[in-house]
């Protein structure tokens, strides 16, 4: 057996397996990339002790432990556990804060015939370990800025770039009011957990600037941490160029033939089209205000119309109405007003291949 661990930069650069024996709701809260959760206690055993400790005292609350997690009950889990050690030889467990519950998971798999490591310090410590990663990055490294109107693929370039930082990526959303995926969000705890994996990562493999997208403090339900998203509104720019037409085509592939079929995909042809129409209807009415009441209208009846079309016939084109009015009339001056306001910071204009190698060659400087 390996020896219990607390080098806990090795274990997220290997990527090694993980075994989280909180309950499920402190799972469901904040947990690591890849990590699967065998809990010692589910959630209603865990109320019940952490009750009695409150009232009785530790030995008590360890006793009554026992007494829930017995017999069948025990056995189940126990079997659960060796399944995963044999499965992943070279992996670890932890509880909260590598206390009682991974001691007794860890002597509990011994009985059984596995001699298994735990992380010493538990969730706590790894957590805390990648916050420190996440301050580090941010205050000793370098940041740019990729912007640019919507729908000239700054996605598609940081994703080709090694040092690029994909937040809409770790936040599985688009970044705007359209951004929704067919597949939910991650809690904000995992949001950070993964971003600061990241991190980690690419700075072990001697990157120290990063490209990341001109973003809100929000990406959809995530919050982009605070000391980095106020770093990047002081550090340079670099903005990404396309025609009108080409942006209405990646648009129309990417919020229409491409969420379309990731709904298709995860929920079924009927329901899943279905979802994917309330989707986009309820994105747009989501800035009905900011469009105003005509151009609200005269837009959703273009989405609907497109919309009963592509269902009859699985024919897209006139999704090209709606999006071409959004771009031309709602967007595309939002952003011509936030560039004027950050011109000075901009230090490159181009088009995908000019910034990609621009981007490149800028990072080989430092």
């Amino acid at each position: 057996m390996a020896d219990n661990s607390s080098d806990y930069r090795a274990l997220f650069l290997n990527d090694v397996p993980m075994m989280d024996a909180r309950a499920p709701v402190e799972f469901s809260k904040g947990a690591f990339p890849g990590v699967i959760n065998l809990p010692l206690m589910n959630d209603i055993e865990r109320q019940k002790v952490g009750t009695c400790y409150k009232q009785h005292g530790q030995d008590a609350a360890i006793q009554l432990g026992h007494q829930l997690v017995c017999g069948q009950v025990k056995d189940e889990r126990v079997e659960a556990w060796v399944e995963f050690a044999r499965a992943n030889p070279n992996g670890y467990l932890y509880c909260f804060r590598g206390g009682l519950r991974s001691q007794t998971v860890q002597r509990w798999l011994k009985d059984a015939g596995v001699d298994y490591p735990r992380i010493l310090g538990g969730y706590k410590a790894m957590r805390t370990f990648l916050l420190d990663t996440l301050h580090e990055a941010v205050s000793e490294c370098d940041l740019v800025v990729l912007g640019g109107m919507t729908g000239t693929g700054k996605t598609e370039v940081l994703t080709q770039l090694p040092n690029g930082l994909d937040l809409e990526g770790v936040a599985n959303h688009r970044g705007s009011s359209f951004g929704k995926r067919a597949t939910g969000q991650p809690a904000q705890i995992d949001f950070e957990n993964r971003l600061a994996i990241d991190l980690l990562k690419k700075r072990a493999a001697g990157i120290e600037q990063f490209v990341v997208e001109d973003e809100s403090r929000l990406v959809g339900s995530c919050n982009v941490p605070l000391e980095l998203h106020q770093a990047m509104q002081g550090c340079p720019m670099v903005w990404l160029e396309d025609s009108f037409e080409h942006r209405v085509e990646r648009i129309l592939a990417d919020y229409v033939v491409n969420l379309c079929a990731e709904f298709i995909s995860v929920k079924g042809e009927e329901l899943g089209f279905g979802l994917f129409a309330d989707r986009l209807l309820q994105s747009l009415n989501n800035i009905h205000k900011r469009l105003g009441g005509e151009r609200h209208q005269r837009l959703l009846a273009l989405m609907q119309t497109a919309l009963e079309e592509q269902q009859r016939s699985g024919a897209v084109e006139l999704h090209r109405g709606w999006i071409e009015g959004l771009l031309g009339e709602y967007y595309d001056p939002m952003y011509a007003y936030q560039r004027e306001h950050k011109a000075a910071r901009i230090e490159f204009a181009g088009n995908q291949f000019e910034v990609s190698g621009y981007l490149s060659e800028r990072s080989s400087r430092r």
